[in-house]
């Protein structure tokens, strides 16, 4: 039952779990969310989570006998990882904007804002 899914998960899913949406994810996220109080473009925190993703790896190997050089669940892995960090960049963004130009902006929902009218 542990390679069911292999898609997604290498040796089981509670260490897809543990390693790559808990731990990662939440560096991940945190790392948005410094992107986004620094002013930095997206593209720098494309480069942060291609790092991120290869520290993951290398835990996966590490800790559970994961695969280090697989490309394919490097990719897994990266995409989790870009999706939770752009979240936290964006909804630090839309704080920003509406705190720091209220203004000109008003917040529109968690990840949004809207000119003020």
């Amino acid at each position: 039952m542990e390679k069911a899914n292999a898609l997604f998960w290498e040796v089981s899913w509670w260490e897809f779990l543990l390693v790559t949406a808990i731990l990662a994810g939440g560096a991940a996220y945190l790392t948005g969310r410094a992107v986004a109080r620094a002013w930095q473009s997206n593209l720098q925190l494309v480069y942060y989570i291609i790092l991120l993703a290869a520290a993951t790896r290398f835990i996966h190997f590490a800790l559970f006998r994961g695969t280090l050089l697989s490309l394919h669940y490097y990719v897994v892995d990266f995409g989790v990882l870009l999706v939770i960090a752009f979240l936290g960049n964006r909804i630090t963004r839309a704080r920003q904007m509406a705190t720091q130009y209220s203004f000109l902006y008003a917040r529109a929902g968690l990840l949004g804002w809207k000119a003020r009218g």
